[in-house]
Order: structure tokens, then sequence, then C-alpha cells
């Protein structure tokens, strides 16, 4: 994350992604070293501080804990660790310094270091992108100082008014590239397994990383690269800069946070997924047929159903695939509302939990989930159907009718049975 505004529903969708695939790694029994960094400096930061006329500490400070408020509600796990990009500002100098030393970086005239890409013939492998190909006026504003146009920044020297490190070079701050690539290695080592993100940072920001960190610590990056799919509005890629964003806090107001998990997950990590008004009105619908089938059973201990747990495992190896996987779910609930025997229920029920804590799901009482997002305070329903049933009980029908009307008005919906009237948010 570059932490200089809050979440949208956009930043859900690439964090989703790597919160499952920890989860799972975890339920296979995986010792993870799971490390999600912090950008906390660069020009949208240091623009939007200046905007607010606040320092960037202050903002870095404000926003960070505003996403991890927003993180712990779609309930992502946390990551082994967060580093921020100015808590390794040393590291950052001592990799351009190496760079340098084996010819791939230099000092430009301008006080800016670039790395040099045509010292790493290997660059464009993870895009599939060839070198003599390359148009960087495409991505990158021209410098004069630079070498070789499609060369990249890893030190910006200091301007006025803006934060800066000392260093070999003079006073600066560090590129973007070079500091992803110093947090991952810090935290991971100079080799690790899997890394990944968002579709647009595939190129250039990780083929720069591959590029500077191999040529600086001589070991190959990476083993895995994913990225996953871009969240859409109306075919357009969800974004601050076009105004066409769904910030997390809003949504929070009116679906529970697992709605918007579940919303997230129903599509293939690596997909493409468009947003409209009724994907999270269908997300809620859905995510309600299993809450109100886990309903159904005490929850007590129990065998798992070994089949279906069989096909949760063989749709999560076949690279995540989360609809397939909640269709193992959606089955086991059928199963639930199908069978008269307590003991299968109780192991369906069982099962049904145990694969949804997986994904995130099923993690909140049936209760609270059919109640969520409602307008009325939980004390202020409950007198209203006190009053309807003091009604009911005085055969004053049509001022009960009238009480039900009112709270179908705001969304809430009332269930008679002999144990009761219950309700839930519509």
């Amino acid at each position: 994350m570059t932490v200089y505004d809050n979440c949208h529903l956009g930043h859900a969708r690439a964090m989703m992604a790597f919160d499952i695939l920890a989860r799972y790694l975890r339920f296979q029994n995986y010792k993870v070293n799971f490390i999600r960094n912090i950008t906390d400096i660069d020009d949208k930061i240091i623009e939007r501080a200046n905007e607010n006329k606040e320092t960037i500490d202050a903002l870095t400070g404000r926003t960070i804990a505003s996403m991890q408020e927003d993180f712990a509600m779609l309930g992502l796990e946390l990551p082994t660790h967060e580093p921020r990009a100015t808590d390794h500002i040393e590291g950052m100098i001592k990799m351009i310094g190496t760079l340098i030393d084996k010819g791939h970086a230099y000092h430009s005239a301008g006080g800016d270091v670039f790395f040099a890409v045509r010292t790493f013939p290997e660059y464009g492998k993870l895009s599939n992108k060839n070198i003599d190909d390359l148009n960087p006026g495409s991505r990158i504003a021209e410098d004069e100082s630079k070498k070789d146009p499609l060369d990249f920044v890893l030190w910006k020297s200091a301007k006025p008014n803006e934060p800066s490190w000392d260093s070999p070079w003079g006073p600066g701050r560090p590129g973007w590239h070079i500091e992803c690539s110093v947090m991952s290695l810090e935290n991971l080592g100079k080799h690790f397994d899997i890394h990944g993100g968002g579709p647009d940072l595939l190129f250039p920001h990780h083929e720069n990383e591959i590029a500077q960190s191999e040529c600086a610590s001589d070991h190959k990056f990476a083993n895995y690269w994913m990225h996953s799919g871009l969240l859409k509005i109306n075919g357009e890629k969800m974004s601050k800069s076009l105004g066409n964003f769904a910030m997390l806090k809003d949504l929070f107001v009116s679906y529970h946070p697992e709605v918007i998990r579940y919303y997230l997950i129903s599509s293939h990590y690596k997909s493409s997924l468009n947003f409209d008004s009724d994907s999270l009105d269908q997300a809620r619908s859905a995510l309600t047929r299993l809450y109100q089938a886990a309903s159904l059973v005490p929850l007590q201990e129990s065998d798992l159903h070994e089949d279906s747990v069989k096909g949760f495992i063989d749709s999560m190896n076949d690279d995540l695939n989360t609809p397939e996987a909640l269709s193992i779910l959606f089955g086991l609930a059928k199963s639930i509302n199908s069978t008269q025997d307590a003991q299968d229920q109780s192991m369906y029920a069982s099962t049904m939990k145990e694969l949804g804590k997986v994904l995130g799901l099923l993690n909140d009482s049936s209760e609270a989930f059919l109640q969520y997002g409602a307008d009325l305070t939980d004390e202020e329903i409950s007198q209203k159907i006190e009053e309807r049933n003091q009604a009911r009980n005085n055969k004053d029908f049509l001022k009960a009718d009238q009480i039900r009307d009112e709270l179908v008005s705001q969304g809430i919906l009332l269930d008679d049975s002999s144990d009761g009237t219950s309700w839930k948010k519509s």
C-alpha cells in the first residue's frame, strides 16, 4: 500500500488474494513468513501532505491506522511483518552503493542515481517483453541526465520542501522500486518463494525489482510471481485518480465485512472483477444462505465430511480456485437443509464452518450477520416488535401490520415462529 488516503475496494481485491493464499498455506501446515510492505514516502504522499498542510508523518500515521482498521474489519490476517519504507533507508543506500560498485547503476549529472537497465540482459523476463521493443516514454518521464531512456531512478536528489536523507550522493530520498526490493530482502532473504501484487505492478515495478535485486545479490529473487486481477467499475480500473472508487469505510456501513470478502473471492483471484450496484447485494444473498444453514444446527464438535474436505482441497490446489471451493460450502448447506439426521447435520455444519474459516467466512454468529447494517438500534427494533406483539394480542391487526410495514421500509424483516419473533436485515 502507498498510504496517502483511505483504502478502497480495489485495494482490498489484491490484499484479499494474498490473505487467502497465506491462510490456505497455513491450513496445509506450511510455516508462512508473510511480508506486507508499506510505501510511506513517495510523490503522492508528499503532494497530499502539502495539500492538507500537515506533516508526512501525520498523514502516513493516520492513513496506516485507517488501513489496518479496514483490513481487520475485512478479516485479513496480520502479516508476519509490515515493514515501512522509511525504516529501511539505510539498507536502500547500501544496495544502491552495491549496484554502483558492480557497474549496474550510476550517479547522474542531475544528482539522481539510476539503474542501468541494459546491464541486466534478462530484463523483461517476467513480463515477456523484449528490451529493444520497450517504449519508456509511455511509462516514465524523460530525463536528459539518463544514459538510456529505459533507466529508472534509485535515488532522487533532494528538492525544496521535501523530506530527505543523507547519502553518498547527497541528500535525497529513494525511488519506489528500490524500496520494495530492500524491504523484501531484509525480511525474507536474498531468495524467497512467492512475490505478488496487483496486475499493474507486473511491469515495470516487479520487472525493476527483479533487475536491481538479482544484480545486487547475484541470487534469483523469487521462485513464483502471483498477480491478482483488476477490480473495475463500468469496465475501468477502480482508482482514486479516475474518481471511480468505493471506500471500504463507506461499504462497511451497510454491508457486513464478510459480504465484501465473499464478493472478492467469488471470482478467481486472477480474473477481472466488475463492480456494480447489485454486486454486494448478490454476495449478501449468497452468504445469507450459508449463515441460515449454519443457524439450523447447534454448534458442537463433530467429525468432518471427508469427501467435502477433499473436494475443497482439490479446488484450492487448482491455483486457489475459490469459486469452486465456495461451491463445496453450498453443497454442505444443501445437505444440512435436506437431511433430518442430527448427527449428519452436525457433520455437515462442522465441515462448512471449518472450511469457511480457511476462506475467512462464517466467523460471526448467524444472528449478528443477519442483523448487520440495520439503521435502527437493536433496542429500537425490540421495542417495535414488542409494540407489534401487544397489538396482535389486542387483535389490533391493522396496527400490527403497520409496524411490520414500517420495519420493512427500513430494511428489517420479521420472522414469526413458535419461539417468538426474530428479525434480520433485508
